[in-house]
């Protein structure tokens, strides 16, 4: 049995950056995942993910993203790969909605500068987004976008170079606790560690089954459209974008890959028992509401994608993130429940879990992510 001071189950986004802060600390950590870095089966894949500051969702998570920024600033450094994209982001919707107010909420509260425009604005500077004369924008210009394989890779690859191990193909059956260390039971062979970090996404319920999480997966499909002329190019000034509808939350990025810019729906979604068996063709349902939205805001896109995606969304009972020290055992961390929105913070909740490994805290403030609030039981 090979013995460990850190064993990370799930190396996604958060597990990938957990890995790679525990390795250049110098533990003796390993990995361990189903598929490798990367890959397309769960939620840290799609060519592109948004990373904003002034956090609609909540203000507490913007100490959280501005720690995030710097890390990936000293990863996409030291790894030598371009992992961000500042092109900004408008995020539209009524100014009384959620989106509006919170960005706006959050940048007064943290000294963050948006800019708000008016639907004239908006028009004359980005010709190519439709709005309503009952919305209104908000420009964050220090928002972009993260390539997300890439940003999994290079953590991945980086803890690897400080000395990590990663196992990739076995199964992760259970974990128990034995005289205090940690046993890890893969459908390979078993693991022992003195800590033990969880962050499996999609898989959280069932190894963290003990704690009854209330979790739901839900099945989320991405879109590729072909674009024409060059309105929507992100080396020529055009943002990142978000929608909030009566109906739902939509959002897309400038063109990445010449000819085709990504869109997709935030809100809704299928919900998905088994994430293995997630259908991955493409489904009845998947297409009508992008196209509605398509053919009433982004008059340069056609309807017909030139190829999609499928992920997964992980959401918590309120949509925030879970990341906490397990209430009976305090050598097991996990995180889970990032609902979507988690991927931008993953160098941020690497660290907070590194450190509640090999410290016991975390010099981060992930206090209001804390499990109690969604009804498991108190950390001691």
């Amino acid at each position: 049995m090979k013995s460990y001071d850190v064993v990370v189950v799930g190396c996604g986004g958060v597990g990938s950056a957990a890995l790679y802060h525990l390795a250049r600390r110098g533990a003796k950590v390993i990995g361990l995942d189903r598929f490798p870095p990367g890959h397309a089966r769960g939620s840290s894949h799609g060519d592109t993910r948004i990373i904003r500051q002034a956090y609609f969702e909540h203000e507490n998570y913007v100490p959280l993203a501005l720690e995030s920024y710097k890390l990936w600033a000293d990863l996409e450094q030291r790894a030598n790969l371009p992992l961000f994209a500042q092109v900004g982001l408008l995020q539209l919707g009524p100014a009384a909605g959620e989106v509006v107010t919170g960005v706006l909420n959050s940048a007064r509260r943290h000294g963050l500068e948006v800019d708000q425009l008016t639907p004239t604005e908006v028009r004359q500077r980005f010709p190519a987004l439709g709005i309503d004369d009952s919305m209104c924008g908000v420009l964050e210009r220090a928002a972009g976008y993260l390539r997300v394989e890439a940003c999994v890779q290079a953590h991945a690859t980086g803890a690897c170079q400080w000395g990590a191990e990663l196992a990739i193909g076995p199964a992760v059956l259970r974990w128990e606790v034995q005289a205090g260390h940690v046993l890890v039971h893969t459908t390979h062979e078993t693991y022992s560690a003195a800590r033990l970090i969880l962050s499996p996404g999609a898989w959280a319920s069932t190894l963290l089954d003990d704690l009854g999480i209330p979790l739901k997966v839900v099945r989320k499909p991405l879109f590729w459209f072909p674009v024409s002329g060059e309105r929507m190019r992100g080396d020529k000034g055009f943002p990142g974008f978000l929608y909030e509808m009566p109906d739902g939350v939509f959002y897309g990025f400038p063109e990445v890959t010449a000819g085709e810019v990504k869109l997709a729906e935030h809100s809704g979604g299928q919900a998905v028992t088994d994430p293995l068996k997630v259908e991955r063709r493409l489904q009845p349902d998947d297409l009508p509401r992008i196209q509605e939205f398509l053919g009433r805001f982004l008059p340069d896109l056609q309807p017909t994608p030139l190829r999609y995606s499928v992920c997964l969304y992980t959401l918590s009972p309120d949509l925030h993130f879970i990341l906490d020290r397990h209430p009976d055992y305090p050598q097991v961390s996990f995180a889970a429940g990032l609902s979507g929105h988690g991927f931008k913070f993953t160098p941020a909740l690497g660290l907070a879990l590194s450190q509640l490994a090999l410290d016991g805290k975390s010099s981060l403030p992930i206090q209001f992510l804390h499990s109690q609030r969604v009804g498991l039981r108190p950390t001691p």
